[in-house]
C-alpha cells in the first residue's frame, strides 16, 4: 500500500515494516541479548545507561528488559502516531532508523566487551 504524505513524498507500508524489522533486530534482539550476556558472563562490566543500571539493580533482568522494551514501544508509538497525524515521512521513519542504528552500534560494543 502507498500513500501520499503532506510533503509530497510517497510512503510505502513495506518500507515502514522493514525499517521496524531492522529496529527489532538491532535494538530489540541484538542489544538486549548481548546486554543480558554481559550481565551473566562479564560481571565486572557495568551498565553505562543509568536508568538501565538502576532497573537492573532493582529488578534484575526483568527490569533491564522492561526498560529496553519500554523505549522500543515508545518509539513505535511515536512512529505510528506521526504516520497518521502528521503524514510526514521523515518524522515517522526517524524512530526505527535511530533505534536500528543505536541497536547495532550497542550490539557491536557489547560483543567487543564480551570478547575482551
Amino acid at each position: 500500500m502507498r500513500w501520499l504524505t503532506v510533503d509530497g513524498d510517497v510512503g510505502s507500508e513495506q518500507e515502514f515494516y522493514w525499517l521496524w524489522i531492522l529496529a527489532t533486530t538491532g535494538y530489540g534482539v541484538g542489544d538486549i541479548v548481548t546486554t543480558v550476556a554481559l550481565v551473566y558472563y562479564a560481571p565486572a562490566v557495568r551498565e553505562g545507561n543509568p536508568l538501565v543500571a538502576f532497573a537492573l539493580d532493582s529488578l534484575g533482568l526483568a527490569g533491564l528488559v522492561g526498560v529496553k522494551l519500554a523505549a522500543f514501544f515508545a518509539c513505535l508509538a511515536l512512529s505510528v502516531y506521526a504516520m497518521h497525524a502528521w503524514k510526514d515521512r521523515f518524522v515517522y521513519l526517524t524512530p526505527p532508523v535511530a533505534l536500528a542504528g543505536v541497536g547495532f552500534l550497542l550490539t557491536v560494543l557489547n560483543v567487543r566487551l564480551l570478547a575482551a
